[in-house]
């Protein structure tokens, strides 16, 4: 089993990390096209192109931190072990699929089978929270039914 642990959260891992990566390229095309950004007769077009870009600069930056915090919670997480509840790094086998505790990052496949990447404090990471094998819930008209806890 902790085999299966182990490739969803380098997955996931991967998955943050190309995040990063994307927001770090973002982040220096908009630093290269200020220091292009030459003042031009028209000073107001100028200021208004350099303000746009300040406000790139900064949704970039808060990107790159939210990026960096899910590499943090990702990187807390155990591989190794296996739980009878629902915690941070189990993988949950419901009737309505396969869920792996840990940071929203999609669909997660392996070996052909899919794995909903959520975080505990999503709504459904939140149901699932705390449930063992055999445990009920309802999540917006869906029944779910844990039958594994891994």
């Amino acid at each position: 089993m902790s085999d299966l642990k182990k490739q969803l959260h380098a997955l996931a891992t991967a998955f943050v990390q190309q995040r990063l990566d994307a927001v770090q390229q973002a982040l220096q095309s908009a630093e290269q096209s200020t220091g292009e950004d030459t003042k031009s007769s028209a000073g107001d077009k100028y200021e208004t192109g350099r303000e746009m870009l300040q406000q790139e600069k900064n949704r970039g930056m808060a990107q790159l931190t939210e990026a960096n915090k899910l590499l943090i919670a990702l990187n807390r997480i155990s591989t190794a072990g296996q739980s009878t509840k629902v915690e941070d790094g189990s993988i949950v086998k419901t009737n309505n699929g396969n869920f792996y505790i840990s940071v929203s990052a999609g669909v997660l496949s392996i070996d052909g089978e899919n794995y909903f990447a959520v975080s505990a404090a999503s709504p459904i990471g939140a149901k699932l929270l705390g449930c063992k094998a055999g445990g009920e819930f309802s999540l917006n008209g869906k029944w779910y039914i844990v039958k594994e806890v891994m």
